[in-house]
């Protein structure tokens, strides 16, 4: 069975003869052709060579476009910040002084569109038959955010009306990214909304049941297939994410894959996910690999299941290490055997933990995946900045990130059980829940001396 239709069984709830096996391949894919992140995500050529390695040595069942969730905000005017090895930053949000919402709906020639759908067209084109072609855009509370920055989440609580409205304005956006791209021969339309993870059921039900519910909705009439994919620990809104009906859900390693299942089962909706992406994958061997696919596979049922890193890989994930993940999914039994006496080596923490009780002023401590990668990681770590320059001198900010080895052994020395998330002199805040200022701010008072 090709690999596109193992996704579209898989999609339509069918059994099949196998898990298929999805890599998402966003600035990565650059690497495998020699590319920089800014070349593979700016020149439609460098990028469509590169995915074409993707196909070749990676052997996907299902790939991305173009993982990049700024795509939008850009052509909606928020400017980008471009660093090496990582897709582009908003580093600025048109809403942020004005509470006017725009109407202007993006066309599929502006800015950086062309890139995404002329590519998946020439990808449709040449493995079209074969793999299954998935267009990610982002998501509409993403989008919101991205747009507003974190004067959002104030507004969840203060300006409920205005939050309906600005949803509404990016739900359409996102109507007409997944129009655009099935236009352009996508098999499965994905909306990625990290920022998902970062707030409550409550506010779930309240601002994105009807705007994911109509994105649902119009995938499947426009016959397509959809994918819910989400970031961060989203645990307690996959019972929310199930009731707005999309096809599939991808989770990262924040989220059991087991849970996810138990919840997305009853809803008879694929679940997608959730290789680790800097443990394993990064920083990891092939054996490491290895084991990750073999105990996620012994662990799951098979049926609804597609295996996959839990979101982006970061740029210089080894090559050999993908495609020992490759070869696990597709030939189980035998990497078994070669994981067999195999233990993972772990990550020591050689350095000290501050002296809580004796600090001078508050340490606010952001623990991310990365904030740099990781949109709800972006967002928080902006809150713990927004505190910065209200504070100034009086309080120290710090983030530690899930992608360097060292900050690896800190957090796990910490405890921290949810990335990402605050804490203050030493105690958890916030985890995988964005604060809005006036919360941050006032438990940062709460510890000034």
């Amino acid at each position: 069975m090709q690999g596109r239709e193992l996704i579209r069984k898989t999609m339509s709830h069918q059994p099949t003869d196998r898990v298929p096996w999805v890599p998402f391949a966003g600035v990565h894919a650059g690497k495998l052709k020699g590319y920089s992140s800014s070349e593979v995500y700016t020149e439609e050529q460098k990028l469509f060579e590169s995915l074409m390695e993707v196909c070749k040595i990676y052997k996907p069942d299902g790939m991305p476009i173009l993982f990049d969730l700024q795509v939008e905000a850009e052509a909606l005017g928020c400017k980008l910040i471009w660093n090496d090895g990582v897709p582009p930053a908003v580093a600025s949000h048109v809403l942020s002084d004005t509470n006017d919402i725009p109407d202007r709906i993006i066309t599929p020639d502006e800015a950086r569109m062309p890139l995404a759908f002329n590519t998946c067209r020439r990808m449709k084109k040449e493995v079209g038959e074969q793999i299954a072609l998935y267009g990610l855009f982002c998501g509409p509370f993403t989008l919101a955010s991205h747009l507003r920055g974190t004067k959002l989440f104030r507004d969840m609580k203060k300006d409920e009306a205005y939050v309906q409205a600005i949803m509404e304005y990016t739900t359409l956006i996102g109507l007409a990214m997944a129009q655009y791209y099935i236009d352009a021969g996508a098999d499965v339309v994905a909306v990625v909304d990290p920022l998902v993870s970062q707030i409550s059921p409550k506010h779930f039900g309240q601002y994105m049941h009807g705007p994911f519910s109509k994105l649902f909705e119009f995938i499947r009439e426009k016959g397509a297939f959809s994918s819910f994919f989400v970031c961060g620990n989203a645990t307690y809104n996959l019972e929310p994410m199930c009731k707005t009906l999309p096809d599939s859900i991808s989770v990262d390693e924040n989220v059991s894959m087991t849970t996810a299942q138990s919840i997305t089962a009853p809803h008879n909706i694929a679940l997608g996910g959730n290789l680790p992406l800097t443990t394993a994958m990064l920083y990891g061997n092939q054996q490491d690999n290895m084991k990750a696919v073999v105990e996620l596979l012994d662990a799951l049922d098979h049926h609804n299941l597609v295996l996959s890193p839990g979101c982006d890989m970061p740029y210089d994930t080894p090559i050999e290490n993908v495609v020992a993940a490759q070869q696990a999914v597709r030939e189980t039994d035998q990497a078994r055997k070669f994981i067999e006496n195999y233990s993972a080596a772990d990550i020591v923490f050689e350095g000290t933990l501050p002296d809580y009780p004796a600090l001078e002023k508050p340490l606010v401590e952001v623990f991310t995946l990365d904030s740099a990668t990781c949109a709800a990681c972006t967002y928080m770590w902006a809150s713990a900045q927004d505190a910065q320059k209200h504070f100034g001198d009086r309080i120290d900010v710090v983030e530690y990130k899930y992608s360097i080895p060292e900050h690896i052994a800190r957090i796990r020395a910490m405890g921290v059980k949810q990335l990402p998330s605050i804490y203050i002199n030493g105690e958890l805040k916030y985890s995988s829940i964005i604060p809005n200022q006036d919360e941050l701010f006032q438990e940062i008072e709460r510890c000034l001396k």
